[in-house]
């Protein structure tokens, strides 16, 4: 879905303006007529959807300032760019003082809002990936910060939320690479150990001589090489997490002390004199079946009970294809910045081809597969040609990069990411779609649209440039339907002073 954004404007000239030249950037637009639906909209049910809101200054209502004072309580990061006619260093002074991250002076040109709101979606873009690195560091990552739309991956984040609430031992099941890590982090930064220490050991990985060790710790002088004590796994996930990855591939003689550990609560360091007290939460992670391993005695029964309490299972990227856009969108835009790279998008030929794809390595082969193709590609919008081995492997011939130019690029962006835009009002044509001649007044109404956009919405110009009187001309918006009901003309004009 592409970016939302919010125009909020007691003239309804000029938010059909904005609305027509954001649009056409490939932008989802919704309008407010005055502050208070805007606020009523921002903290409604999809006040989360709005990237960015392009606020009026001065409105019958409530002011844009007062405005953009109650946004900023609940909604600090939210980008708000104030457009306003009464331009001025105080105004705009003032308004960045109260908040705003923009300030432009009508009228602006579709060019220059356009520019301004793809920055402030950058920088916001940037501090939430900035932010998100920040939570993961600290161990505060929550289930808000990971991407996923899907009806399958809401499922497994209501039920991560569930088991955040209390201590229960959890086993994340999925095949490798569909964010078994992440969800176990999400867990750990929705529950009461949130900041506390999430350690990380993947079973599989461990030398079988140093199992012991690294889980239980050592003494120093316990065995030969142990110059110094190490605490281990348990004991440094202490107060926190400690996360288990690929718990099947775990010896058995380990699988009894782990046991014992999760029982008692307890761990022995190899060489110590005494057990040592741990408080630890174990959230498990494989890609096997354990109730088929326990079957077949290669895992213990005691312990595949003691792990299994509350099972969480991810499925695999195949399963969930909605999730692929939104993982496209996010990796794309991350690796765009971390590279320096001015890609903004897919063309609808590649976005296509990844949602088609099987993706057997999951979200960690497409994120793989996305970092290269960003660093390899020259253009503005990934091509087929970045996803050579994706298209062999579906037997599709990449073709060779198109030349796109930076309008191309944004028609297809919106294309790719948001639902087909209707046609553009101001395509004039003297037939409609039957072949039969279009009705006069039809015609006029596109005619005075046309003109509306080309000045800019200057009503005085757009009538002198007709060759009619600005009443004629607002009674005509009115008649077409292009003005809302119960706006007025100006009092005097010149028909009305000639009809005087």
């Amino acid at each position: 879905m592409a970016q939302t954004i919010l125009i909020v404007d007691d003239d309804p000239v000029q938010r059909r303006l904005l609305e027509a030249a954001i649009s056409r950037s490939g932008m989802t637009v919704i309008t407010a007529p005055g502050g208070g639906p805007a606020l009523d909209l921002v903290g409604g049910p999809k006040g989360d959807q709005i990237a960015l809101i392009l606020l009026d200054l001065v409105m019958p209502d409530i002011d844009g300032l007062e405005v953009l004072a109650k946004v900023r309580i609940d909604h600090p990061d939210l980008p708000v760019i104030v457009l306003t006619a009464k331009g001025g260093i105080d105004s705009a002074v003032e308004a960045m003082r109260a908040g705003a991250n923009d300030f432009l002076v009508k009228p602006a040109s579709p060019e220059r809002i356009a520019v301004s709101i793809r920055n402030q979606l950058k920088i916001g873009t940037l501090s939430g990936e900035v932010s998100r690195l920040k939570k993961k560091t600290d161990n505060r990552l929550a289930f808000d910060d990971l991407v996923g739309q899907s009806d399958e991956m809401k499922q497994v984040f209501r039920l991560g939320q569930r088991a955040a609430q209390s201590t229960i031992p959890i086993l994340i099941e999925g095949e490798s690479g569909v964010g078994k890590e992440l969800v176990a982090r999400a867990i750990q930064g929705s529950s009461d150990r949130s900041g506390r220490p999430f350690v990380t050991v993947n079973c599989g990985a461990i030398p079988e001589n140093l199992i012991e060790s690294i889980l239980f710790g050592h003494e120093k002088g316990s065995f030969t090489g142990a110059s110094e004590r190490h605490l281990g796994k348990f004991q440094e996930a202490d107060g926190g997490t400690l996360f288990l990855d690929e718990i099947g591939e775990l010896r058995l003689d380990m699988q009894v002390k782990l046991l014992r550990a999760l029982q008692e609560g307890e761990v022995d360091p190899v060489g110590a004199k005494r057990p040592v007290k741990i408080d630890v939460r174990i959230v498990s992670a494989t890609n096997r079946d354990l109730a088929e391993l326990t079957k077949e005695g290669k895992f213990r029964e005691d312990l595949f009970y003691r792990l299994n309490v509350f099972p969480i299972f991810v499925p695999p990227l195949r399963e969930r294809r909605d999730d692929i856009p939104a993982l496209t969108r996010h990796f794309i835009t991350r690796f765009a910045i971390e590279e320096h790279k001015p890609v903004a998008g897919l063309t609808p030929e590649a976005a296509d081809l990844l949602e088609r794809y099987s993706w057997p390595g999951n979200v960690r082969q497409l994120e793989n597969t996305i970092f290269r193709a960003v660093v390899l590609c020259d253009g503005s919008l990934l091509d087929t040609c970045d996803f050579p081995q994706i298209a062999s492997a579906m037997g599709i011939e990449a073709r060779p990069r198109r030349a796109i130019s930076v309008a191309d690029a944004q028609a297809m962006q919106a294309a790719t990411y948001s639902p087909a835009l209707p046609p553009s009002p101001y395509t004039m044509s003297v037939v409609d779609g039957a072949g039969h001649m279009r009705k006069i007044e039809d015609m006029e109404s596109e005619i005075i649209r046309t003109a509306i956009s080309r000045y800019d919405g200057h009503m005085s110009e757009v009538a002198r440039r007709l060759g009619i009187g600005r009443s004629t001309l607002y009674r005509k918006l009115k008649e077409f339907g292009l003005e809302e009901p119960g706006l007025e003309p100006p009092e005097s004009t010149d028909e009305q002073r000639k009809a005087g």
